[in-house]
C-alpha cells in the first residue's frame, strides 16, 4: 500500500486497538484486527466496542479516500447504527469492509460489515458523515491544513 495512504490513515486510537488499514481506494476500505485478550469482554469474546470502532472507521474511510500525497480528507460521524450477528473470537481475525453509498457536497453515507476469519458476518451497519472543510473534493486539503 502506498505510504501516503498509511500516513493519512494513522490514528492513535486505532493503534491502541490494533486496527490496521489493509486496502483503501475510492469508495471502499478494508481494515483488519487480530483480537487478543485485551479486546475481550467479561464473556470471553471480542467486545462490541471494537467492532463498532471498526465499522465507524471503515465506513468513514470509504468516503474519504484521497490519492494525492501530502493531502487528506476528513469528516465527523453524525450517525452510526450497528447490528451484532455473531461473537467475535479472541485469537481470530476480524476484517471490516466499508463502501460509500452516496455523497453530496457536505454529507456522505456508507455501509459496512465486520467478518470473522471464516467469512461470517459478525456485525454490520450504516453511517452518516459530514465532510470537514474542503474534504468533499477527492484532492482533499493539505495535511495540517
Amino acid at each position: 500500500m502506498e505510504s501516503h495512504l498509511l500516513t493519512q490513515a494513522a490514528s492513535p486510537f486505532h493503534d491502541l486497538l490494533g486496527i490496521e488499514l489493509e486496502e483503501w481506494r475510492d469508495g471502499f476500505a478494508r481494515l483488519v484486527c487480530r483480537p487478543g485478550p485485551q479486546h475481550g469482554n467479561r464473556g470471553g469474546i471480542v467486545h462490541g466496542g471494537v467492532m463498532l470502532a471498526m465499522l465507524d472507521q471503515v465506513n468513514a474511510f470509504a468516503g474519504l479516500f484521497c490519492p494525492v500525497p501530502g493531502r487528506r480528507r476528513s469528516a465527523v460521524t453524525l450517525d452510526l447504527d450497528a447490528r451484532f450477528t455473531a461473537p467475535g473470537r479472541i485469537g481470530g481475525v476480524l476484517r471490516a469492509e466499508g463502501r460509500l453509498v452516496t455523497a453530496g457536497r457536505a454529507v456522505f453515507f456508507a455501509q459496512g460489515q465486520v467478518l470473522d476469519d471464516a467469512g461470517q458476518v459478525v456485525a454490520f451497519g450504516g453511517s452518516t458523515h459530514r465532510y470537514r472543510s474542503g474534504s468533499h473534493a477527492l484532492e482533499g486539503v493539505p495535511v495540517g491544513g
